[in-house]
Protein backbone atom coordinates (compact mmCIF):
# COMPACT_ATOMS: atom_id res chain seq x y z
CA UNK A 1 0.00 0.00 0.00
CA UNK A 2 0.73 3.54 -0.61
CA UNK A 3 3.23 5.03 2.24
CA UNK A 4 1.96 9.05 3.97
CA UNK A 5 4.88 11.49 3.69
CA UNK A 6 4.60 13.96 6.70
CA UNK A 7 4.69 17.36 6.37
CA UNK A 8 8.25 17.02 8.34
CA UNK A 9 9.28 15.21 5.40
CA UNK A 10 9.62 12.02 6.73
CA UNK A 11 7.35 8.31 5.07
CA UNK A 12 5.75 6.66 7.28
CA UNK A 13 4.19 3.04 6.27
CA UNK A 14 0.10 3.15 5.58
CA UNK A 15 -2.06 3.08 8.57
CA UNK A 16 0.79 5.11 10.62
CA UNK A 17 -1.80 7.32 13.41
CA UNK A 18 1.60 9.58 14.39
CA UNK A 19 3.93 10.57 12.35
CA UNK A 20 7.28 7.99 13.43
CA UNK A 21 9.39 11.09 13.03
CA UNK A 22 7.59 14.40 14.57
CA UNK A 23 4.75 12.85 16.22
CA UNK A 24 1.69 14.71 14.04
CA UNK A 25 -1.37 13.05 14.01
CA UNK A 26 -1.94 11.56 10.28
CA UNK A 27 -5.19 10.45 11.26
CA UNK A 28 -8.36 11.86 12.90
CA UNK A 29 -9.71 10.24 16.44
CA UNK A 30 -12.08 10.84 18.91
CA UNK A 31 -10.31 12.04 22.44
CA UNK A 32 -7.99 14.83 23.78
CA UNK A 33 -5.30 12.24 23.94
CA UNK A 34 -2.84 10.49 21.61
CA UNK A 35 -2.73 7.18 21.51
CA UNK A 36 0.94 6.35 22.30
CA UNK A 37 0.59 2.07 22.35
CA UNK A 38 3.19 1.04 20.27
CA UNK A 39 3.77 4.89 19.40
CA UNK A 40 1.09 4.93 17.43
CA UNK A 41 3.15 3.37 14.11
CA UNK A 42 1.20 0.84 11.68
CA UNK A 43 1.23 -2.59 12.41
CA UNK A 44 1.35 -5.05 9.37
CA UNK A 45 -1.66 -6.93 10.65
CA UNK A 46 -4.00 -3.71 11.12
CA UNK A 47 -2.91 -3.01 7.30
CA UNK A 48 -2.67 -5.95 4.92
CA UNK A 49 -5.56 -7.73 5.08
CA UNK A 50 -5.53 -9.46 1.02
CA UNK A 51 -3.73 -12.97 0.83
CA UNK A 52 -3.71 -16.10 3.03
CA UNK A 53 -0.33 -14.92 4.24
CA UNK A 54 -1.87 -11.79 5.59
CA UNK A 55 -5.19 -13.76 7.10
CA UNK A 56 -2.75 -16.45 9.09
CA UNK A 57 -0.27 -13.65 10.49
CA UNK A 58 -3.54 -11.41 11.37
CA UNK A 59 -4.91 -14.84 13.17
CA UNK A 60 -1.51 -15.56 15.22
CA UNK A 61 -1.18 -11.51 16.12
CA UNK A 62 -4.37 -11.47 17.47
CA UNK A 63 -3.39 -11.39 21.89
CA UNK A 64 -7.17 -12.94 22.53
CA UNK A 65 -6.32 -15.85 19.92
CA UNK A 66 -2.79 -16.31 22.00
CA UNK A 67 -4.96 -15.82 25.43
CA UNK A 68 -7.04 -18.96 23.47
CA UNK A 69 -4.40 -21.10 22.92
CA UNK A 70 -3.16 -20.57 26.20
CA UNK A 71 -6.42 -22.03 27.61
CA UNK A 72 -7.00 -24.75 25.48
CA UNK A 73 -3.12 -25.83 26.49
CA UNK A 74 -3.95 -25.62 30.01
CA UNK A 75 -7.63 -27.20 29.86
CA UNK A 76 -5.34 -30.22 27.84
CA UNK A 77 -3.11 -30.17 30.36
CA UNK A 78 -5.09 -30.59 33.48
CA UNK A 79 -6.72 -33.41 31.11
CA UNK A 80 -3.81 -35.29 30.90
CA UNK A 81 -3.48 -35.60 34.89
CA UNK A 82 -7.13 -37.30 35.48
CA UNK A 83 -5.38 -40.27 35.36
CA UNK A 84 -0.97 -41.84 35.40
CA UNK A 85 0.25 -41.50 32.04
CA UNK A 86 1.46 -44.50 30.49
CA UNK A 87 4.95 -44.29 31.75
CA UNK A 88 4.17 -44.17 35.45
CA UNK A 89 2.49 -47.38 35.00
CA UNK A 90 3.36 -49.99 37.56
CA UNK A 91 5.80 -52.16 36.73
CA UNK A 92 4.60 -54.94 34.23
CA UNK A 93 1.19 -53.59 33.78
CA UNK A 94 -0.23 -53.11 29.85
CA UNK A 95 -2.01 -49.87 29.39
CA UNK A 96 -4.27 -52.12 27.27
CA UNK A 97 -5.91 -53.73 30.22
CA UNK A 98 -4.42 -51.80 33.25
CA UNK A 99 -6.99 -48.60 33.04
CA UNK A 100 -10.24 -50.44 32.34
CA UNK A 101 -9.53 -52.87 35.12
CA UNK A 102 -8.48 -49.73 37.35
CA UNK A 103 -10.90 -47.25 36.32
CA UNK A 104 -13.62 -48.92 34.73
CA UNK A 105 -15.62 -47.40 31.57
CA UNK A 106 -13.78 -43.66 32.16
CA UNK A 107 -10.27 -45.25 32.01
CA UNK A 108 -10.96 -47.54 28.89
CA UNK A 109 -12.75 -44.15 27.45
CA UNK A 110 -9.37 -42.18 28.83
CA UNK A 111 -7.25 -45.11 26.77
CA UNK A 112 -8.61 -45.05 23.74
CA UNK A 113 -8.66 -41.44 23.37
CA UNK A 114 -5.42 -41.65 23.73
CA UNK A 115 -5.11 -39.34 26.70
CA UNK A 116 -2.89 -42.12 28.55
CA UNK A 117 0.15 -40.79 26.05
CA UNK A 118 -1.05 -37.26 26.10
CA UNK A 119 2.00 -35.21 25.82
CA UNK A 120 3.56 -36.56 23.47
CA UNK A 121 0.31 -37.16 21.14
CA UNK A 122 0.16 -35.16 17.90
CA UNK A 123 -2.27 -32.78 18.85
CA UNK A 124 -0.67 -31.94 21.90
CA UNK A 125 2.66 -31.06 20.07
CA UNK A 126 0.65 -28.80 17.19
CA UNK A 127 -1.36 -27.07 20.39
CA UNK A 128 2.33 -25.84 21.45
CA UNK A 129 3.51 -25.25 18.47
CA UNK A 130 0.41 -23.09 17.90
CA UNK A 131 1.31 -20.99 21.17
CA UNK A 132 4.90 -20.52 19.70
CA UNK A 133 3.97 -19.42 16.45
CA UNK A 134 1.64 -16.80 18.07
CA UNK A 135 4.25 -15.57 20.24
CA UNK A 136 6.61 -15.51 17.50
CA UNK A 137 3.97 -13.60 15.23
CA UNK A 138 2.65 -11.16 18.00
CA UNK A 139 6.26 -10.40 18.75
CA UNK A 140 7.12 -9.06 15.07
CA UNK A 141 3.87 -7.67 14.71
CA UNK A 142 4.68 -5.22 17.55
CA UNK A 143 8.51 -5.02 18.03
CA UNK A 144 9.98 -4.16 14.62
CA UNK A 145 7.32 -0.88 14.03
CA UNK A 146 7.89 0.02 17.58
CA UNK A 147 11.96 0.11 17.51
CA UNK A 148 11.76 2.26 14.35
CA UNK A 149 9.22 4.44 15.80
CA UNK A 150 11.43 5.23 18.92
CA UNK A 151 15.02 5.22 16.65
CA UNK A 152 13.70 7.67 14.24
CA UNK A 153 11.50 10.17 16.77
CA UNK A 154 12.66 13.69 16.86
CA UNK A 155 13.50 15.91 19.85
CA UNK A 156 11.55 18.66 17.71
CA UNK A 157 8.12 17.27 18.12
CA UNK A 158 4.96 18.51 16.36
CA UNK A 159 2.76 20.85 18.50
CA UNK A 160 -0.55 18.87 17.61
CA UNK A 161 2.06 15.73 19.01
CA UNK A 162 2.64 17.73 22.51
CA UNK A 163 -0.78 18.70 23.12
CA UNK A 164 -2.11 15.14 22.89
CA UNK A 165 -0.01 14.05 25.71
CA UNK A 166 -1.51 13.15 28.94
CA UNK A 167 0.73 15.08 30.75
CA UNK A 168 0.76 18.64 28.94
CA UNK A 169 0.75 21.93 29.88
CA UNK A 170 1.46 25.79 27.86
CA UNK A 171 3.04 28.70 29.24
CA UNK A 172 3.55 32.46 28.23
CA UNK A 173 6.53 32.79 30.40
CA UNK A 174 8.99 31.33 27.34
CA UNK A 175 12.01 33.17 28.80
CA UNK A 176 12.00 31.16 31.85
CA UNK A 177 13.31 28.10 30.11
CA UNK A 178 16.39 30.32 29.12
CA UNK A 179 16.88 31.48 32.41
CA UNK A 180 16.84 27.75 33.90
CA UNK A 181 17.94 25.64 31.29
CA UNK A 182 21.20 24.88 33.23
CA UNK A 183 19.25 23.82 36.66
CA UNK A 184 16.67 21.64 34.69
CA UNK A 185 19.12 19.85 32.91
CA UNK A 186 21.15 19.19 35.83
CA UNK A 187 18.31 17.80 38.18
CA UNK A 188 17.26 15.76 34.67
CA UNK A 189 20.96 14.32 34.58
CA UNK A 190 20.48 13.52 38.75
CA UNK A 191 17.42 11.19 37.60
CA UNK A 192 19.76 9.87 35.14
CA UNK A 193 17.88 11.32 32.24
CA UNK A 194 19.78 11.38 28.79
CA UNK A 195 18.56 14.60 26.93
CA UNK A 196 18.96 15.67 23.68
CA UNK A 197 18.46 19.14 22.16
CA UNK A 198 17.57 20.30 19.01
CA UNK A 199 17.57 24.56 18.78
CA UNK A 200 14.88 25.39 20.91
CA UNK A 201 13.37 22.32 21.71
CA UNK A 202 14.58 19.59 24.58
CA UNK A 203 14.03 15.99 24.97
CA UNK A 204 14.69 13.55 28.41
CA UNK A 205 14.40 10.16 27.91
CA UNK A 206 15.32 7.34 30.70
CA UNK A 207 14.84 3.53 30.80
CA UNK A 208 14.26 3.47 26.97
CA UNK A 209 15.55 -0.34 27.60
CA UNK A 210 12.30 -1.55 29.32
CA UNK A 211 10.07 -1.21 26.16
CA UNK A 212 11.71 -4.34 25.47
CA UNK A 213 10.80 -6.46 28.47
CA UNK A 214 7.29 -8.18 27.49
CA UNK A 215 9.63 -9.27 23.86
CA UNK A 216 12.70 -10.74 25.94
CA UNK A 217 9.84 -11.75 27.78
CA UNK A 218 8.59 -13.62 24.70
CA UNK A 219 11.93 -15.10 23.42
CA UNK A 220 12.25 -16.79 26.98
CA UNK A 221 9.13 -18.57 26.32
CA UNK A 222 9.58 -19.32 22.87
CA UNK A 223 13.11 -20.83 23.88
CA UNK A 224 11.42 -22.73 26.73
CA UNK A 225 8.63 -24.00 23.97
CA UNK A 226 11.69 -24.95 21.72
CA UNK A 227 12.95 -27.24 24.44
CA UNK A 228 10.01 -28.53 25.57
CA UNK A 229 9.37 -29.70 21.64
CA UNK A 230 12.89 -31.31 21.36
CA UNK A 231 11.76 -33.65 24.08
CA UNK A 232 9.91 -35.64 21.67
CA UNK A 233 13.22 -36.83 20.09
CA UNK A 234 14.51 -39.63 21.68
CA UNK A 235 18.13 -37.97 21.11
CA UNK A 236 16.99 -34.98 23.04
CA UNK A 237 15.64 -36.30 26.12
CA UNK A 238 15.37 -40.18 27.46
CA UNK A 239 13.27 -40.75 30.65
CA UNK A 240 12.70 -44.91 30.65
CA UNK A 241 13.14 -47.17 33.87
CA UNK A 242 15.61 -50.23 34.14
CA UNK A 243 14.77 -53.07 36.21
CA UNK A 244 18.03 -55.36 37.67
CA UNK A 245 17.51 -58.23 39.94
CA UNK A 246 20.21 -58.79 42.51
CA UNK A 247 23.25 -60.17 41.28
CA UNK A 248 22.42 -59.70 37.28
CA UNK A 249 23.65 -57.11 34.85
CA UNK A 250 21.06 -55.50 31.96
CA UNK A 251 22.22 -53.61 29.62
CA UNK A 252 20.85 -49.83 30.18
CA UNK A 253 17.68 -48.42 27.81
CA UNK A 254 18.93 -45.32 25.67
CA UNK A 255 22.56 -46.53 25.50
CA UNK A 256 22.45 -48.69 22.34
CA UNK A 257 23.63 -51.11 23.96
CA UNK A 258 26.67 -49.88 25.00
CA UNK A 259 26.50 -49.59 28.44
CA UNK A 260 25.49 -52.21 31.49
CA UNK A 261 24.61 -52.03 34.84
CA UNK A 262 25.00 -54.92 37.42
CA UNK A 263 23.29 -54.78 40.63
CA UNK A 264 25.70 -56.10 42.97
CA UNK A 265 23.12 -55.34 46.36
CA UNK A 266 20.28 -54.20 46.85
CA UNK A 267 19.76 -52.36 50.95
CA UNK A 268 16.23 -51.35 52.42
CA UNK A 269 16.82 -49.35 55.84
CA UNK A 270 13.65 -49.08 57.92
CA UNK A 271 13.11 -46.72 60.43
CA UNK A 272 12.83 -48.33 64.02
CA UNK A 273 9.60 -48.09 65.91
CA UNK A 274 11.53 -46.97 69.06
CA UNK A 275 12.85 -43.94 66.91
CA UNK A 276 12.59 -41.12 69.89
CA UNK A 277 11.27 -38.72 67.16
CA UNK A 278 9.05 -40.41 65.24
CA UNK A 279 7.90 -43.31 66.86
CA UNK A 280 4.78 -42.37 67.79
CA UNK A 281 3.92 -41.77 63.99
CA UNK A 282 5.43 -45.05 63.36
CA UNK A 283 3.30 -46.85 65.45
CA UNK A 284 0.11 -46.15 63.82
CA UNK A 285 1.48 -46.98 60.29
CA UNK A 286 0.35 -49.95 58.91
CA UNK A 287 3.69 -50.52 56.98
CA UNK A 288 7.13 -50.18 57.46
CA UNK A 289 8.85 -46.82 56.88
CA UNK A 290 11.36 -47.24 54.42
CA UNK A 291 14.17 -44.62 56.16
CA UNK A 292 16.20 -45.02 52.84
CA UNK A 293 17.57 -47.70 50.28
CA UNK A 294 19.97 -48.17 47.71
CA UNK A 295 21.82 -50.23 44.77
CA UNK A 296 25.61 -51.08 45.13
CA UNK A 297 26.01 -51.07 41.28
CA UNK A 298 28.72 -51.64 38.69
CA UNK A 299 28.65 -49.69 35.41
CA UNK A 300 30.11 -51.62 32.42
CA UNK A 301 30.68 -51.05 29.21
CA UNK A 302 30.73 -52.92 26.14
CA UNK A 303 34.45 -53.08 24.88
CA UNK A 304 33.94 -54.95 21.49
CA UNK A 305 31.92 -55.20 18.79
CA UNK A 306 30.43 -58.31 19.80
CA UNK A 307 26.68 -59.20 20.61
CA UNK A 308 24.78 -57.61 23.44
CA UNK A 309 24.21 -59.62 26.06
CA UNK A 310 26.28 -62.64 27.95
CA UNK A 311 28.33 -63.05 25.37
CA UNK A 312 29.62 -59.00 25.45
CA UNK A 313 33.26 -58.04 26.33
CA UNK A 314 32.54 -55.58 28.94
CA UNK A 315 35.13 -53.27 30.87
CA UNK A 316 34.12 -52.09 34.07
CA UNK A 317 34.13 -48.23 34.58
CA UNK A 318 33.07 -47.40 38.06
CA UNK A 319 31.20 -48.77 41.22
CA UNK A 320 28.45 -46.44 43.18
CA UNK A 321 25.79 -46.54 45.76
CA UNK A 322 23.02 -45.26 43.78
CA UNK A 323 20.27 -43.76 46.31
CA UNK A 324 17.37 -40.88 46.07
CA UNK A 325 18.75 -38.39 44.89
CA UNK A 326 22.10 -39.15 44.37
CA UNK A 327 22.34 -40.69 41.09
CA UNK A 328 24.66 -42.27 39.20
CA UNK A 329 26.19 -39.90 36.27
CA UNK A 330 27.58 -41.27 33.08
CA UNK A 331 27.97 -39.82 29.83
CA UNK A 332 25.25 -37.18 29.95
CA UNK A 333 22.89 -40.19 31.39
CA UNK A 334 21.64 -40.67 35.27
CA UNK A 335 20.43 -43.41 37.31
CA UNK A 336 18.19 -42.35 39.77
CA UNK A 337 16.92 -44.93 42.39
CA UNK A 338 13.01 -44.40 42.04
CA UNK A 339 11.88 -48.03 43.36
CA UNK A 340 12.25 -51.32 44.13
CA UNK A 341 10.35 -54.98 45.22
CA UNK A 342 11.54 -57.40 47.43
CA UNK A 343 11.68 -61.17 47.13
CA UNK A 344 10.41 -61.24 43.60
CA UNK A 345 10.29 -65.17 42.26
CA UNK A 346 13.47 -66.28 40.61
CA UNK A 347 13.61 -69.86 40.03
CA UNK A 348 12.45 -73.14 41.09
CA UNK A 349 13.54 -76.31 42.08
CA UNK A 350 12.00 -79.71 40.89
CA UNK A 351 12.05 -83.47 40.62
CA UNK A 352 10.29 -85.91 39.08
CA UNK A 353 8.86 -88.46 41.31
CA UNK A 354 7.46 -92.05 40.81
CA UNK A 355 6.70 -95.45 42.48
CA UNK A 356 9.21 -96.70 40.55
CA UNK A 357 11.56 -94.67 40.97
CA UNK A 358 13.89 -95.19 43.61
CA UNK A 359 15.26 -92.10 46.30
CA UNK A 360 18.73 -92.39 44.48
CA UNK A 361 17.30 -91.90 40.76
CA UNK A 362 14.96 -89.25 41.98
CA UNK A 363 17.67 -87.13 42.99
CA UNK A 364 18.92 -87.41 39.42
CA UNK A 365 16.23 -85.68 38.07
CA UNK A 366 16.21 -83.06 39.55
CA UNK A 367 16.06 -79.52 37.56
CA UNK A 368 16.07 -76.31 37.98
CA UNK A 369 13.92 -73.55 36.18
CA UNK A 370 14.73 -69.68 36.01
CA UNK A 371 11.34 -67.90 35.58
CA UNK A 372 12.52 -65.15 34.02
CA UNK A 373 14.30 -66.90 31.10
CA UNK A 374 13.14 -70.77 31.59
CA UNK A 375 14.54 -73.58 29.59
CA UNK A 376 12.33 -75.12 26.84
CA UNK A 377 13.71 -79.06 27.58
CA UNK A 378 15.65 -80.49 30.31
CA UNK A 379 17.06 -84.50 29.46
CA UNK A 380 18.80 -86.65 32.05
CA UNK A 381 21.04 -89.87 31.62
CA UNK A 382 18.38 -92.34 32.58
CA UNK A 383 16.23 -91.16 29.03
CA UNK A 384 14.01 -89.40 31.19
CA UNK A 385 12.85 -85.83 29.51
CA UNK A 386 10.76 -83.12 30.33
CA UNK A 387 9.51 -80.32 28.24
CA UNK A 388 7.55 -77.07 28.95
CA UNK A 389 4.43 -76.84 26.96
CA UNK A 390 3.45 -73.27 28.04
CA UNK A 391 4.81 -71.21 30.60
CA UNK A 392 2.70 -68.28 32.15
CA UNK A 393 4.45 -65.96 34.44
CA UNK A 394 1.18 -64.45 36.04
CA UNK A 395 -0.84 -66.64 35.55
CA UNK A 396 -5.12 -65.78 34.99
CA UNK A 397 -7.78 -66.63 32.91
CA UNK A 398 -9.06 -64.19 30.77
CA UNK A 399 -12.73 -63.36 29.41
CA UNK A 400 -13.30 -66.38 27.42
CA UNK A 401 -11.77 -68.22 29.67
CA UNK A 402 -8.56 -68.80 28.60
CA UNK A 403 -5.36 -69.17 30.19
CA UNK A 404 -3.17 -66.02 29.90
CA UNK A 405 -0.49 -63.87 31.76
CA UNK A 406 -0.87 -60.49 32.78
CA UNK A 407 2.65 -59.47 32.56
CA UNK A 408 6.15 -60.89 31.96
CA UNK A 409 6.99 -60.55 35.93
CA UNK A 410 6.45 -63.91 37.83
CA UNK A 411 4.38 -62.96 40.58
CA UNK A 412 2.28 -65.94 40.26
CA UNK A 413 4.11 -68.41 37.56
CA UNK A 414 2.34 -70.96 36.18
CA UNK A 415 4.34 -74.15 33.99
CA UNK A 416 2.63 -76.98 32.23
CA UNK A 417 5.03 -79.36 32.09
CA UNK A 418 5.40 -82.60 29.68
CA UNK A 419 6.98 -86.15 30.91
CA UNK A 420 8.52 -88.07 28.39
CA UNK A 421 9.59 -91.62 30.53
CA UNK A 422 11.89 -93.76 28.67
CA UNK A 423 10.20 -96.76 29.06
CA UNK A 424 6.37 -95.50 28.63
CA UNK A 425 4.82 -95.05 25.02
CA UNK A 426 3.51 -91.17 24.74
CA UNK A 427 -0.58 -91.31 24.38
CA UNK A 428 -1.54 -90.06 21.18
CA UNK A 429 2.08 -88.46 20.83
CA UNK A 430 1.62 -86.70 24.18
CA UNK A 431 3.30 -87.61 27.37
CA UNK A 432 1.94 -86.95 31.45
CA UNK A 433 0.64 -83.03 31.30
CA UNK A 434 0.98 -81.61 34.37
CA UNK A 435 0.37 -77.89 35.47
CA UNK A 436 2.39 -77.36 38.26
CA UNK A 437 2.75 -73.53 40.35
CA UNK A 438 2.80 -72.44 43.92
CA UNK A 439 0.32 -75.13 45.69
CA UNK A 440 -0.53 -75.95 42.53
CA UNK A 441 -0.05 -79.38 41.00
CA UNK A 442 -2.54 -80.72 38.46
CA UNK A 443 -2.46 -83.80 36.37
CA UNK A 444 -3.75 -82.81 32.83
CA UNK A 445 -4.60 -85.83 30.69
CA UNK A 446 -5.31 -88.46 32.83
CA UNK A 447 -3.70 -90.64 35.46
CA UNK A 448 0.05 -90.28 35.89
CA UNK A 449 2.80 -92.84 36.54
CA UNK A 450 5.36 -89.77 37.50
CA UNK A 451 5.01 -86.38 39.60
CA UNK A 452 6.43 -83.51 38.84
CA UNK A 453 7.27 -82.19 42.84
CA UNK A 454 8.46 -78.45 43.51
CA UNK A 455 11.38 -79.06 45.86
CA UNK A 456 12.96 -75.53 46.79
CA UNK A 457 11.94 -71.79 45.98
CA UNK A 458 14.74 -69.16 45.06
CA UNK A 459 13.49 -65.16 45.67
CA UNK A 460 15.48 -62.29 45.11
CA UNK A 461 15.37 -58.45 45.64
CA UNK A 462 14.83 -56.65 42.24
CA UNK A 463 16.01 -52.96 42.46
CA UNK A 464 14.22 -50.25 39.67
CA UNK A 465 15.96 -47.29 38.17
CA UNK A 466 15.12 -44.58 36.12
CA UNK A 467 17.47 -43.65 32.83
CA UNK A 468 17.07 -40.01 32.26
CA UNK A 469 19.05 -37.94 29.48
CA UNK A 470 18.09 -34.63 29.44
CA UNK A 471 20.23 -32.57 26.47
CA UNK A 472 17.09 -29.93 26.60
CA UNK A 473 18.34 -28.89 30.16
CA UNK A 474 20.63 -25.94 28.79
CA UNK A 475 17.56 -24.77 26.04
CA UNK A 476 15.14 -24.57 29.18
CA UNK A 477 17.42 -23.01 31.82
CA UNK A 478 18.56 -20.19 28.95
CA UNK A 479 14.62 -19.74 28.06
CA UNK A 480 14.04 -19.77 32.23
CA UNK A 481 16.75 -17.18 32.66
CA UNK A 482 15.60 -14.64 29.25
CA UNK A 483 12.32 -14.94 30.86
CA UNK A 484 13.22 -14.10 34.37
CA UNK A 485 15.09 -11.30 32.38
CA UNK A 486 12.17 -9.67 30.70
CA UNK A 487 10.07 -9.92 33.38
CA UNK A 488 12.51 -7.40 35.75
CA UNK A 489 13.13 -5.45 32.37
CA UNK A 490 9.81 -4.43 32.40
CA UNK A 491 8.59 -4.62 35.66
CA UNK A 492 11.12 -2.80 37.78
CA UNK A 493 11.77 0.23 34.90
CA UNK A 494 9.64 2.46 33.16
CA UNK A 495 9.75 4.20 30.58
CA UNK A 496 9.95 8.23 30.69
CA UNK A 497 9.99 11.16 28.25
CA UNK A 498 9.68 14.46 28.77
CA UNK A 499 9.68 17.24 26.07
CA UNK A 500 10.39 20.75 26.36
CA UNK A 501 9.50 23.23 23.22
CA UNK A 502 9.72 26.80 22.97
CA UNK A 503 8.18 28.21 19.98
CA UNK A 504 6.44 31.39 18.82
CA UNK A 505 7.05 32.85 22.46
CA UNK A 506 4.90 29.91 24.10
CA UNK A 507 6.68 26.99 26.05
CA UNK A 508 5.59 23.76 25.12
CA UNK A 509 5.92 20.83 28.30
CA UNK A 510 4.66 17.59 28.09
CA UNK A 511 5.58 13.82 29.48
CA UNK A 512 4.64 10.40 28.39
CA UNK A 513 5.66 7.48 30.61
CA UNK A 514 4.31 3.52 29.46
CA UNK A 515 3.13 3.09 33.19
CA UNK A 516 3.57 4.81 37.21
CA UNK A 517 2.55 7.94 35.67
CA UNK A 518 3.14 9.05 39.27
CA UNK A 519 6.94 9.09 39.40
CA UNK A 520 6.82 10.53 36.12
CA UNK A 521 4.94 13.62 38.14
CA UNK A 522 7.39 13.35 40.73
CA UNK A 523 10.11 13.81 38.07
CA UNK A 524 8.07 16.96 36.98
CA UNK A 525 7.81 18.44 40.61
CA UNK A 526 11.66 18.00 40.87
CA UNK A 527 13.02 19.16 37.88
CA UNK A 528 10.59 22.00 37.68
CA UNK A 529 11.22 23.42 41.71
CA UNK A 530 12.43 26.50 42.04
CA UNK A 531 11.21 28.15 38.53
CA UNK A 532 8.44 29.75 37.09
CA UNK A 533 7.73 27.05 34.84
CA UNK A 534 4.35 25.04 35.64
CA UNK A 535 4.32 21.47 36.03
CA UNK A 536 1.66 19.79 33.50
CA UNK A 537 -1.35 19.19 33.97
CA UNK A 538 -2.95 15.67 34.10
CA UNK A 539 -5.36 15.60 31.18
CA UNK A 540 -6.39 11.83 31.79
CA UNK A 541 -8.29 13.66 35.31
CA UNK A 542 -9.39 16.53 33.41
CA UNK A 543 -11.40 14.33 30.81
CA UNK A 544 -12.78 12.11 33.23
CA UNK A 545 -14.02 14.80 35.49
CA UNK A 546 -15.55 16.40 32.04
CA UNK A 547 -17.44 13.39 31.49
CA UNK A 548 -18.69 12.64 35.07
CA UNK A 549 -19.95 16.44 34.76
CA UNK A 550 -21.39 15.62 31.39
CA UNK A 551 -23.27 12.46 32.81
CA UNK A 552 -24.79 14.87 35.72
CA UNK A 553 -25.98 17.19 33.41
CA UNK A 554 -28.04 14.25 31.26
CA UNK A 555 -29.12 12.64 34.32
CA UNK A 556 -30.47 15.88 35.67
CA UNK A 557 -32.08 17.30 32.41
CA UNK A 558 -34.12 13.85 31.80
CA UNK A 559 -34.99 14.37 35.24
Amino acid sequence: MDKVKCECGHVNPYGTYLCESCGKPLIEEEGNLANMRYEGVARRSQTYKKNIVDKIWNFFSSVKVGIWIIVVLLLASAIGTIFPQEMYLPRGESATTYYQNEYGVFGQLYYQLGFHNLYSSWWYTLILAALGISLVICSLDRVVPLYRALKTQRVDRHEKFLERQRLFTRSEESDAFDEHTELIESRLKQKNYSIRKEGSALLAEKNRFSRWGPYVNHIGLILFLIGGLLRLFPEMYLDDYVWVREGETEVIRGTEGEYFLRNDQFLVELYDEEDPVFGEALMNAVDPVVKTYQTSATLFKQSTEGAIGSDAELEEIKSYDIRVNDPLNFEGFSLYQVDYKLNELSQFTFRIEGEDLSDEEQQDLTFEVDLNDPQMSYEFDNGYRVEIVEYFPNFLINDQNEPTTLNRVPDNPRIIFEVFAPDVEPVEGRGELSLIGVQVNEALNGDHDHTIRMTDVEMVNVTGLTVRRDRTLPILIAGGTIFMIGLIQGSYWHHRRIWIREKDGKLLIAGHANKNWHSLKKDFEFVLKDTTIPEPIDQADEQANEEEKEGDGGTHGTT
